[in-house]
């Protein structure tokens, strides 16, 4: 039998996981509405981030407040959104949702030299390659019990549609076969 699928879905991983891609596709097949994190960061934090500069725990507490109040508004509207947010630390994680029913997290699980790859080829964005270091040093991956855990390398149309299935808990249409 499936399930409705959450309230709110917060795509996460480093820079260059996809998560930017990956959302807003979700949000599409889903009929939910696409929000990108970057929209909760101050101009200080972006500004620093193009600097080549990682952001502290202090500079992240205004920008996942901002989205603490966002995602309690949608959940207290019952309007289906997907975030796209880092989320790489388990207490950012925890601020942001982790026990409540109607979040759920996916996560972008992308090696090292893809997501420098990626974020080389990314034109007029803050966030640069030199940075994905810094994104994989903070990171603490959730488990497969605190979230869906997909392979970022595998091509968009199958990460959703293996989101979905596993949200819903529906059988993803590639797996039906295996």
């Amino acid at each position: 039998m499936s399930k409705a699928m959450p309230k709110v879905v917060v795509v996460m991983g480093v820079a260059g996981s996809g998560k930017t891609t990956i959302g807003s596709q979700l949000a599409k097949k889903t009929g939910a509405k696409f929000v990108d994190a970057d929209s909760f960061h101050s101009q200080a934090n972006k500004s620093k981030m193009a600097a080549g500069i990682a952001l502290t725990d202090e500079d992240r507490a205004p920008w996942l407040g901002s989205m603490q109040q966002a995602i309690a508004g949608w959940l207290s509207d019952g309007q289906a959104h997907i975030l796209a947010c880092s989320a790489l630390k388990n207490s950012y994680r925890e601020q942001l949702g982790t026990g409540d029913q109607d979040v759920a997290f996916v996560y972008l699980k992308v090696n090292e030299p893809t997501a420098r790859l990626r974020l080389a080829a990314r034109r007029d964005h803050y966030m640069k390659s030199d940075m994905v270091e810094s994104q994989f040093s903070t990171l603490e991956e959730p488990s497969p019990q605190e979230a869906v855990v997909v392979d970022a390398a595998e091509p968009p149309d199958q990460i959703v549609s293996q989101v979905i299935a596993q949200l819903t808990g529906e059988r993803a249409a590639s797996s039906e076969s295996a």
